[in-house]
């Protein structure tokens, strides 16, 4: 299990907590071997919870009727609490058709975070640390307008329209900032990093200047002899859900048991080798960005990988370049045939290869009918990825292929300008050692969380 930079230390920032953003993002969850247990319906007797293999307690219920679907130290966490939060992790990937098992091991995932979540909201509680009232209304005001565009009424309205509640999502937001203090009080102040370790790494990172680097996305489950086929069986069905559209940054919220599930599974920018599994290493290598590799199994569980995105240490990335650009566009009128939509795309692909340069793109444009939209300052990466390389291969004046749909018409973009990004000097010693005790801090933070879990009194509906 891998945990990346940044990632803990933060989780009291807005950004992240509208990573609550439901709207992209799922439900945060953390769950460790005890939750493999769990879902198998096999749980070892060490692990002192008797939970019941038999799950007909989260089938299809009257969202009206609010039965106890599970106790947590006396709590009670309702079927509708799970109902209305499965609603926002089913929101976060729209498109996604899930079958009525798919749909049944989502609750049962979806009842063990809110375990989860209860049992660090109490914790807080009791170590005085808890999370006031006005402060998870802050954050849920800041998740209105900045992720969702508008006030809390529109939120609320919208969460109910879904099947949710701003009690689901308010409750996920205390639970989240809970994490944070209890992250902040017991396992960040006992965390060090010795300067010959920050050092070291500086040193090896510096060497590597030119090679590649990665930024991943993980989901991690864990297993144990007993349960690792059926964790593989759930790995599997995640990988083609994501595969269908679904959101990865929602699944990893939802399911991952790395720390990093938080903000949707992101490790951040990383060397192969940091990933310390070699299978790993040779997965990503593999993939180009927006690929998945998994489930690749490694000591403990199993891995889904996406790659979100690479670069190479220390150089500059040509998808950081500013272009100035025009925009070249004929749109077709309602009602064209494919046929002669292909004949039009022709016909404008043959004139504007007659163009000699941007100076002469308005004119020219006129006599064929077209329009023409100006931007100066727009980075490669801004663009979809087929037009990023098709750019970086022009020179000034030249366009790209054409490109559009009977709906949209066809364009090209015409390169007029171009400003080169600069070397970077790579990661500053800070960065490095905020990665290594993130690092630290996820790890002690999960043996943490299985401690809650071991000394808590669950108990289960019939």
């Amino acid at each position: 299990m891998i945990v990346s930079a940044s990632r803990i230390r933060h989780l009291g920032c807005i950004t992240a907590i509208a990573g609550a953003c439901f709207l992209a993002a799922g439900m945060a969850g953390a769950q460790d071997n005890a939750g493999a247990q769990e879902n198998s319906g096999d749980a070892d007797a060490t692990s002192g919870f008797n939970i019941p293999s038999d799950v007909k307690l989260l089938g299809k219920m009257d969202p009206n009727q609010r039965h106890a679907t599970a106790k947590v130290n006396g709590a009670i966490i309702t079927g509708t609490d799970v109902d209305q939060r499965v609603a926002l992790v089913l929101t976060a990937s729209p498109g996604t058709k899930m079958s009525d098992q798919e749909l049944q091991a989502l609750r049962l995932q979806v009842l063990r975070n809110l375990i989860d979540e209860t049992l660090q909201i109490q914790e807080a509680k009791a170590e005085d640390v808890e999370v006031k009232p006005d402060e998870v209304e802050d954050s849920y005001r800041k998740v209105a307008t900045q992720k969702f565009g508008k006030g809390v009424a529109a939120l609320d309205q919208y969460l109910r329209s879904i099947g949710s509640s701003p009690a689901s999502l308010k409750r996920q937001i205390e639970g989240e900032l809970a994490q944070n203090n209890l992250t902040q009080r017991n396992i960040q102040p006992f965390v060090n990093i010795s300067q010959s370790e920050v050092q070291d790494m500086y040193k090896r990172i510096q060497s590597s200047k030119g090679t590649a680097e990665y930024q991943i996305g993980e989901i991690y489950l864990s297993d144990t002899p007993q349960t690792r086929d059926a964790v593989f069986q759930n790995a599997k069905k995640i990988v083609d859900q994501i595969k269908q559209g679904g959101s990865f940054q929602a699944y990893a919220r939802q399911f991952s048991e790395a720390s990093t599930a938080a903000v949707g599974g992101e490790l951040g920018w990383i060397r192969l080798e940091q990933l310390q599994n070699p299978t790993l290493e040779a997965a990503v290598q593999q993939l180009q960005p927006g690929e998945l590799a998994g489930p690749i199994e490694i000591p403990g569980g199993f891995d889904i990988l996406a790659l979100i995105d690479k670069r190479q240490i220390g150089m500059p990335d040509p998808r950081d370049a500013v272009l100035s650009l025009k925009q070249i566009s004929l749109d077709f009128p309602k009602g064209t045939s494919e046929d002669e939509a292909k004949a039009k795309a022709q016909s404008f692909a043959d004139a504007v290869k007659t163009i000699h340069g941007c100076g002469e793109a308005e004119a020219a444009a006129k006599t064929i009918g077209a329009q023409v939209v100006d931007n100066d300052q727009i980075q490669v990466r801004q663009l979809p990825a087929p037009l990023q390389q098709a750019v970086l291969q022009l020179n000034i004046g030249q366009v790209t292929p054409p490109f559009g749909s009977l709906t949209e018409g066809v364009r090209v973009l015409m390169l007029c300008g171009r400003d080169d990004p600069k070397a970077t000097a790579g990661p500053k010693v800070e960065d490095i050692q905020a990665q290594l005790e993130d690092d630290r801090v996820g790890k002690r933070w999960q043996r943490f969380l299985r401690d809650l879990r071991r000394d808590a009194v669950i108990e289960y509906d019939d």
